[in-house]
């Protein structure tokens, strides 16, 4: 088992290499995958879910082709589900590879992402081959366009998801909530401590009334 300085010592060498490493790999895919996009709001949600509250449930198609259920993960794993905007986008195509290179993180605190775009799945594929395959499902809210990321409070006016992280644990409880801003990489180190706080306290203690 790790020891919290060992730890965070991984985290911050993962951390430089993603930092040296994702700018290259996102100038090579932009220069034939990557459409650019123009400064967008930072948030058009702020979402009606609240820490404590049960994470809507759901089914939706993903891209290795056996549809995955929110609640088949119930009393196994945390969930982290990373919604994202839109395929071939600058800023979502080094958030996911950055999930792909910190897979030991994710595995540490026995949790498992589940990313979700509102694009077609032949979109996510092609997508995906591009960006060197990811370890995590990557589900398609296309149709009925957005229901899960409305569920969530999370689909914009454009029908595009925010960029937006949610964590639910093992009773199926959402125990962190980051609508980000949607021009700008949430930070791994956030996330992380999201894990850590969580893993120490994985049954949700409510205040009394």
């Amino acid at each position: 088992m790790l020891t919290g300085k060992r730890s965070l010592s991984l985290l911050a060498a993962c951390t430089l290499l993603l930092t040296l490493v994702l700018p290259r790999l996102a100038a090579g895919l932009e220069k034939e995958l990557i459409y650019q996009v123009p400064h967008l709001t930072p948030r058009e949600n702020r979402s009606l879910l609240k820490v404590g509250d049960p994470a809507p449930d759901f089914t939706l198609p993903a891209v290795a082709g056996k549809p995955v259920t929110l609640s088949s993960f119930r009393n196994r794993k945390l969930v982290v589900l990373s919604f994202v905007p839109a395929a071939f986008t600058p800023v979502c195509s080094a958030q996911w590879p950055m999930y792909n290179m910190a897979e030991a993180m994710f595995k540490k605190y026995n949790a498992m992402v589940l990313g979700i775009s509102t694009d077609n799945l032949p979109s996510q594929y092609a997508w995906i081959k591009g960006m060197g395959d990811l370890w995590f499902p990557v589900l398609s809210d296309f149709w009925p366009h957005g229901r899960v990321c409305k569920e969530y409070g999370v689909l914009r006016r454009n029908g595009t998801a925010e960029r937006a992280i949610f964590i639910i644990d093992r009773q199926g409880l959402i125990r962190y909530i980051d609508i980000h801003d949607i021009n700008e990489r949430p930070p791994l180190d956030d996330l992380n401590e999201a894990l850590a706080a969580i893993s120490a306290q994985p049954v949700l203690i409510r205040a009394k009334q």
